[in-house]
């Protein structure tokens, strides 16, 4: 289960990479504006601030996501990105940080090329961090003796659920999309303790929120904080580093 709230700590950090990401979607006045994973609803509502004659179309997988986003004004409903179908004046399609939940998404790509109208506009960002320090340590935490028959069957990404800049670009030009296609790392300051655990436990760490509880979550957050610490040692200000890699994809349907 989502938590909006948790999600929306460090807000503003978590929102650049879908700042950049629209600011190079090219599209001057389009009919319908896709937003598949809205989250909390927060970043859909600039859409319509953009492009203020569009139909805004917004879905979540998640229930509490959805309803969050409908207290913004968002009118979003509950949909599992793989149950999408656009609409024949769909336009623009911007997916952020949702295909790395989605083990066949390389194959969604290529069905929503071939349902979308001709330059129609697909627009993605997902992670690319999953080698880093707090994905790794924390795949190495749950896969020890202490955790590992309690968290049997949960799935924490590596980094082949998602592709590189030039495997996106590859599959979407094979497709015969015109691709821009690129990554960028964030050098995030976080503040406050534990920065990079409270980071991650409204994304990465959500699938072992979802099995732990009680004594036992709390237990498995204090091993996990202190392995982050001596990975993001905070700096004598009280603020931490945290290295933040996306991968973008901006690719329009011939």
């Amino acid at each position: 289960m989502w938590d909006p709230v948790k999600y929306l700590d460090y807000a503003d950090l978590r929102a650049r990479p879908f700042h950049d990401l629209v600011a190079r979607i090219p599209a001057e006045a389009p009919r319908r504006v896709v937003d598949l994973g809205c989250g909390p609803g927060n970043l859909t509502a600039g859409l319509a601030e953009r492009w203020p004659d569009a139909i805004i179309e917004a879905s979540d997988s998640s229930p509490e996501m959805v309803e969050a986003a409908r207290s913004r004004g968002v009118d979003a409903r509950v949909l599992d990105v793989n149950d999408w179908v656009p609409e024949p004046d769909t336009d623009v399609v911007i997916s952020n940080a949702v295909l790395q939940w989605v083990p066949e998404h390389r194959d969604l790509l290529r069905r929503w090329v071939d349902l979308l109208p001709s330059e129609a506009i697909l627009a993605f960002q997902v992670p690319g961090n999953f080698d880093a320090p707090s994905h790794a340590l924390t795949r190495a935490l749950a896969r020890t003796d202490e955790w590992a028959p309690r968290l049997a069957g949960v799935v924490l990404r590596e980094n082949e659920a998602v592709d590189s800049p030039l495997g996106y670009g590859t599959l979407l030009a094979d497709a015969g999309c015109a691709v821009d296609a690129w990554e960028t790392t964030y050098l995030q300051r976080l503040s406050g303790e534990d920065a990079v655990l409270e980071w991650i436990t409204g994304t990465a760490l959500r699938p072992v929120k979802e099995v732990l509880h009680g004594e036992d979550w709390d237990r498995f957050r204090a091993q996990l904080a202190r392995k982050l610490d001596e990975a993001y040692p905070p700096r004598p200000d009280g603020t931490t580093w945290f290295e933040f890699r996306r991968i973008f994809v901006v690719a329009v349907v011939a």
